[in-house]
């Protein structure tokens, strides 16, 4: 059935890369991913790709410009071998934080990279939630930016959902995500004001919303070093919040992510596998992962037989 169908990954989620290729009934591709002893990377492609139907599964995550590269350099060799289409898959956006000019003299850095993975040779780009919407439009090729939302509220369907369930967004830029969440969670809207002093990090202000005697569900598309969703939970917990759970598409887990969330009053932190975990936080019991493998093999199977994908993005 898949015939011209072939998957190949880097060496930034090989597990990823592993259960869709399973799910989809077959085979990673051949290819040798590594470094020459000077740091370069180096790609060999083991397999006849020409007039195939290519995926590629490299989120660019830590360390984001060793899997930047490894992407590139393997979208150049399977472009230059003569496959067919080349679609990039990027579970998670690399520098997708760099989506304006802040300050002046800044880089628009989403922009440079989409612009690379354009130039490398893809010729259609996966990815899920993105940070930016308009990263999409950073392309001049087919985007498809899925959501990892109806994992998510699967698993928080039966456990957090009614009247006593708050979802609560951490800053204003992620209001539209957690109204959606909420409304199909059945449950009511917060909202937390911060300000960010510096660079990765944040102080909470004020509460917007009715969160006393409540069960709260922080919501994120991603958790860095996560002094953003530890503050607000802390703030939550002062307005006399029950218990706090809190879910993420993408765990960037750096710095002192793992040992402030040991401490907080977190009860337990959702996220999926789109970036793998860290030795330290696989060590830590409140996180939970949910697999993105089924909803990314889904649209894997209709980009390839040309159907429509739309359905999968809410």
């Amino acid at each position: 059935m898949l015939e011209r169908m072939r998957i190949f990954t880097g060496n930034a989620n090989t597990e990823l890369a592993k259960k869709i290729a399973q799910n989809l009934g077959i085979s990673l591709g051949k290819a040798n991913v590594m470094a020459f002893s000077d740091g370069e990377t180096r790609v060999e492609i083991n397999e006849n790709v020409r007039g195939m139907d290519v995926f590629i599964i490299q989120p660019t995550c830590p360390p984001v410009n060793v899997a930047l590269m490894e992407l590139l350099i393997m979208i150049d060799a399977l472009r230059r071998a003569s496959a067919d289409r080349i679609t990039a898959v990027i579970p998670y956006y690399g520098y997708a934080r760099q989506d304006r000019k802040v300050v002046p003299r800044a880089p628009i850095s989403a922009k440079l990279v989409a612009d690379l993975i354009t130039q490398a040779g893809a010729n259609r780009v996966m990815a899920m939630d993105l940070h930016a919407g308009q990263i999409q439009g950073f392309f001049n090729i087919p985007v498809d930016n899925l959501f990892a939302t109806p994992i998510l509220i699967e698993y928080f369907r039966y456990t957090y959902q009614g009247n006593e369930t708050v979802v609560v967004s951490p800053d204003s830029g992620g209001v539209e995500r957690a109204r959606a969440f909420a409304k199909r969670l059945g449950a009511s809207l917060a909202i937390i004001d911060k300000r960010r002093e510096g660079p990765n990090e944040a102080q909470v202000m004020n509460i917007i919303g009715h969160v006393s005697n409540m069960r709260i569900i922080v919501l994120d598309d991603m958790i860095d070093t996560a002094g953003t969703v530890v503050q607000a939970s802390e703030a939550l917990a002062k307005e006399g919040a029950l218990e706090i759970a809190v879910c993420c598409t993408h765990p960037v887990l750096s710095g002192p992510a793992i040992e402030r969330i040991r401490r907080s009053v977190i009860k337990e932190v959702i996220v999926t596998d789109t970036i793998p975990l860290n030795e330290n936080a696989k060590s830590c019991d409140k996180i939970k992962v949910l697999s993105v493998s089924g909803l990314l093999s889904e649209a894997i199977r209709r980009i390839y037989y040309n159907d429509s994908v739309s359905s999968l993005f809410i």
